[in-house]
This record gives C-alpha cells, structure tokens and sequence, in this order.
C-alpha cells in the first residue's frame, strides 16, 4: 500500500508498505534541511499499545567516539541522516503510525522542539483473504548483524551443541521467515479426494517431503523430481542423488513419484504444485504454488527466495497443462544417437511453446497474469525480459543469481545518466570473465545503473560486527546469496508489471531448462510487496557491496564517514544527479 502525509513546514513523508517491510522518503524544502541533523523516528503501534524511537545505527563521534558491536541507540539521540528510509520490522496487516521528528543543534545538546511529521500506514497481510496472490520472502540475510547479535555467527547444528534444540529452530524459523510454513500450508489445504501436481528440482527438504508423503495418503498426489544423471567422475549427480535418497527413505509409493531423466543436458529446474479440486478429467484447477524456492534447508533458510501462490484458474489450468508435457519425461533419452535427440528436443519446445503464446511488447502484456514455460527455441523472450528493464519509465530492477546475461548488457550500455534508474541484485560482483574474448560491458552510474551483490563484513567495521553467510553456515554450497528470480518494471508506477518464478534471466533458462515464470501486471499489492522486500536486499547488500569493493582497491571506507555529521553537509548527498536523489525522486513521484 501506498501513503502520503500532509505538507508541513516544507517536509512531506511517503511511505510503500508491504507484509514486514516500510519503506519512506522525505521531501524537504530548502528551508526545511537548514541546520538540518536528520530525523528522531518514533513509532506507535495501537495494537500492541506501544510508542518508541525505532533504533538507531550510526552515532555521533562526539557523543560516541568508540562505537563497538555491543553499542545500541535509537533515533532520538542518533538520528537518521537520510530522506530515504525503512522499517524492516513490521508485522502483516498492522496499522502504524510515524512521527518524524526534525532534529537540529548540536549533538551533545539536541533540539527536538520542531512539531514531528506525521503518517499513518498500513502493511498488508501477508495472507490476505481476497487477494488471488499471496507472496512471502524468506530472509535471505545470514550475512547479517541481526544474525549475529541473535545466534552469534553459529550454525544450526552449532546452536544444538552448544545451546538448545529450541535456540537452532528459533534461528531457522528467523531465517525462513514463514516461507516454510506457507509451502506446508499450501499442501495441508489440499482436500482427500483432490489432486496435487508437483514439479521439484531440488527435493530434500524433510518437513515438506514428509507432508507431502502424508498427503499422498488421502489425496491424488503425483510429482515430478529432477533424477538426471550429470555425474562426473568427481561428483555424484545432483540433485539426482539426494531426492532419490529421500524418497526412498520415506517409502514413496512408485505411483507417486516420476522421474525426469531425459533431455539430460537441461535441468528439471521447476518448483511448482497445482491444486485441483477432485480427480482425473473432472478436477477443477484452483491454485498454483511457484517461485525460486527450492526444497532445501538452503532455499528456505539460507540465500534469497519467494514462494509465491496464485489462485486463478486459468493459470492453473495452464501449469496443469505444462505438467502434463512433463510427466511424459520429454526429449533425448540416453542411448538416442545425435539427430533423435536433436528431434526429440525440438519435439518437446514445441509442445511447451504451442500451451500460450507469451507476450513480447509491453503493450502485449495482459492485465492480471500470464503463466510463460520452457524450453523454448530462441531468445525472444529473454530480450523481452531485457526490455521490460531497459524501457521502463522511472524504475526498473532484477535479481540474477548467474551473472548479467548478454540481452541485458546489450540494451542498457547506451543508457546515460538521463534514463530510468536500474537496480541490479547479484549473486557475485559483474567482472570480466577471463576465459572469454568477448569485450567487458560494465554497466555503471554513467548507464543510471546501480548494482549491489552477495558480500558479507568478514571483518569487524567499528560498530558492525564480523558476520558469518550462508556458505559457511552450511546452508548452501552453489548459490549463497541471491537466487530468488524476480524482475521490477516501473513498480511504483499506475501500472507496473511483476515477473517472477523459477528461470534465471540467461539463455539457457530459456531456450534448455524447464522453467515456470509470471508475467502480473497491474496488480499494485503484488508491486509494494516485491519492491519493499526488493528495497530490503538491495539496501542490506548495497553497503557491504561497496565495502568490498573499496578492500579489493586496498582501500577502506574513512572513519568518518562511519559516523553521523555534525552538521546540515549531510542534506547536500541529495542534491540533483546523486543516486541518494533518485531513490528519493522514486517516492516523491509514485503513483498513490
């Protein structure tokens, strides 16, 4: 949802809401940031009965000149020195109030006479019984000082040992955020009697395979799981190894389980269920779960993801229809020679592209949502994809767990400073690829380009603690940071368009993978929840992104700067052409 506070003396708030996160920004006159020290934040929650400054994070050298990790302020003493800001700590569907007081004086004698400003928000539920989707983001920030205040840098495993069972589960429930417990969800609702079509890659995350196995006790319950055999004579096949191991181990009836062994140089890289009301040719499609979110303890607890639940028939009809394709394990099988494989290939793209016809201008994109497969031949809907974040009209932003494809870089070098503002989320910092002759396209601030990547502090940063990430927590081993799959096009705007799903934005994902994306458009609850939970990644990751740029320079970020100003200079990092004034030119001008 999206808010606005009255104009007073030369400030305006605005505020995006979504489940858990707010984001606001400030407008201020020139008049109003003169002997401007930032903003003491104070939050009322009716429901809870509570009013409080929200914490703070940097300090004032000369109030405190040697911050360490134990050091904890709030907002009335330390200010916020920004025109942009966020609260990651709100609960669904509460009604809050903000009041933003301006702060001046000096920092030992603080003057907080001004009249605060005030606005009231609302977040969404995070379940809500009217909307057709429902999203929810797991944490997706191991590498974090939350993480390390609340379970001190330990693994679960760890926090068994030397802890409590009770302490590892109230780290685990922390990191998932609830995304497990609405993939549970999902799978309880489905009636006896009903269908449940499901498509994995990933298929080893217990508590879910248990539910399912249950479920398959009283309901029609048939799923598909990556078993290709991509083994090396170093490694064993995965993830083929690891879900075999598990059905096997929770005694799956033969008649539940499909194996998909062909087409073996692509992966089954769905994570999808459909849910039909009743059985066979009369079961009525009702609802799809999808997303990034593999069955792992990693994709649930550790790197970024979205488990994301549609109920629209039509969409669940079409994955119904995908399924179908899939259950028949299409394409080259081993033992085919080069041509049938070839054939069989091409064969199984056709069929998957011959279920809808996706959309490839913006004007072609329906409002409400469209369901888009692969395989595919060619790369006409990659380049869409591209486009979608090159031509937005104000902001456009995409997470890429494999780097920045070539259809990306190829649209958006020609930016200048003067177009839309892009935000790119990355598993690794975007470097030249040795091995490749192909020339080096860096996108920058002179495309209005900005980038943020998986980075954690390895060390400690005055007041920011060492942190731990997901890698070394044991949670993941390919991807540790960013694999959620989502892409932003204008979504403050009248308008915007939301794609999500299962398929990185790369060749192969659309042209060899099987894949599921959603094409939304129009639908602004959807658009608030994805940018603010966007907003959070990308703020979280933004600043240890350029700290580990500035040590990979043998630099390091000045004391200073580390600390609040002492004065009004801060206001002058929003003057025109600044990236600090282009996010706050986003709220300024939303559409409310």
């Amino acid at each position: 949802m999206r808010f606005r506070s009255k104009k007073q003396n030369g400030f305006q708030i605005f505020a995006v809401s979504g489940p858990n996160t707010i984001s606001f920004g400030i407008s201020a006159t020139a008049a109003a940031k003169t002997s401007l020290l930032g903003f003491a934040v104070e939050r009322s929650d009716p429901k809870e009965n509570e009013k409080y400054f929200m914490k703070g994070f940097k300090v004032f050298k000369t109030s405190i000149p040697h911050p360490d990790e134990k050091t904890e302020v709030t907002t009335f003493e330390h200010p916020v020195q920004s025109f942009v800001w966020d609260d990651f700590t709100g609960k669904p569907g509460r009604k809050y109030s903000y009041f933003f007081h301006p702060v001046r004086g000096e920092p030992k004698n603080l003057d907080h006479s001004a009249k605060p400003v005030r606005i009231d928000v609302e977040t969404e539920e995070l379940v809500s019984k009217t909307a057709k989707h429902q999203i929810f983001f797991n944490r997706g920030v191991a590498s974090s000082q939350a993480y390390v205040r609340r379970f001190g840098n330990l693994n679960p495993d760890q926090l068994v040992k030397e802890k409590s069972q009770k302490k590892a589960q109230e780290a685990l429930d922390w990191l998932s955020r609830e995304l497990d417990e609405a993939m549970l969800s999902f799978v309880d609702q489905v009636g006896s009697g009903d269908t449940l079509l499901c498509c994995f890659y990933e298929f080893r995350y217990e508590p879910v395979v248990k539910a399912l196995r249950e479920k398959a006790k009283k309901a029609d319950v048939r799923i598909i799981v990556d078993a290709k055999d991509n083994s090396t004579s170093i490694e064993k096949a995965f993830p083929r190894e690891e879900n075999l191991e598990l059905i096997a181990r929770l005694k799956f009836p033969a008649s539940t389980i499909i194996k998909r062994e062909s087409h073996a140089a692509a992966i089954q890289h769905n994570k999808f269920m459909v849910w039909l009301k009743g059985k066979d040719a009369a079961a009525k499609p009702i609802e799809v779960w999808t997303g990034s979110t593999n069955l792992s303890t990693g994709g649930i607890h550790g790197q970024t993801n979205v488990g994301h639940s549609i109920r629209n028939e039509e969409v669940a009809e079409d994955f119904r229809q995908y399924w179908q394709i899939l259950k028949d394990d299409p394409g080259g099988k081993t033992g085919d020679d080069t041509a049938t494989v070839r054939e069989k290939n091409k064969v199984f793209r056709q069929r998957v592209m011959a279920l809808r016809e996706p959309p490839l201008k913006r004007e072609d994109v329906a409002v409400g949502t469209t369901a888009v497969f692969s395989p595919r031949e060619g790369l006409s809907l990659l380049d869409f994809y591209a486009t979608l974040v090159d031509k937005a009209g104000t902001s456009s932003a995409v997470t890429l767990a494999f780097g920045v494809s070539d259809a990306f870089k190829s649209q958006l070098a020609d930016n200048t400073r003067d177009n839309q503002i892009v935000f790119l989320l990355l598993e690794k910092r975007d470097k030249p690829n040795p091995k490749s002759k192909k020339e080096f396209v860096a996108l920058t601030a002179k495309n209005n380009v900005y980038s943020a990547w998986g980075a954690f502090l390895r060390n400690p940063v005055y007041q920011w603690a060492k942190e731990t990430n997901a890698r070394i927590l044991g949670l993941n081993t390919h991807v540790s940071y960013i694999h959620s799959k989502f892409l932003l096009h204008d979504p403050l705007g009248d308008d915007p368009i939301i794609v999500t799903g299962s398929a990185n934005f790369s060749a192969a994902s659309t042209k060899e993978n099987d894949e599921n994306m959603l094409l939304i458009r129009g639908d602004r609850r959807t658009a608030d929840t994805y940018f603010t939970e966007f907003n959070r990644l990308w703020n979280h990751y933004y600043f240890r992104s350029v700290l580990e740029a500035l040590q990979g320079r043998g630099q390091a970020l000045s004391g200073d700067s580390l600390f609040l100003v002492e004065n009004s200079i801060w206001t002058k990092k929003y003057n025109p052409g600044t990236l600090r004034s282009k996010r706050l030119a986003l709220y300024t001008g939303m559409t409310i």
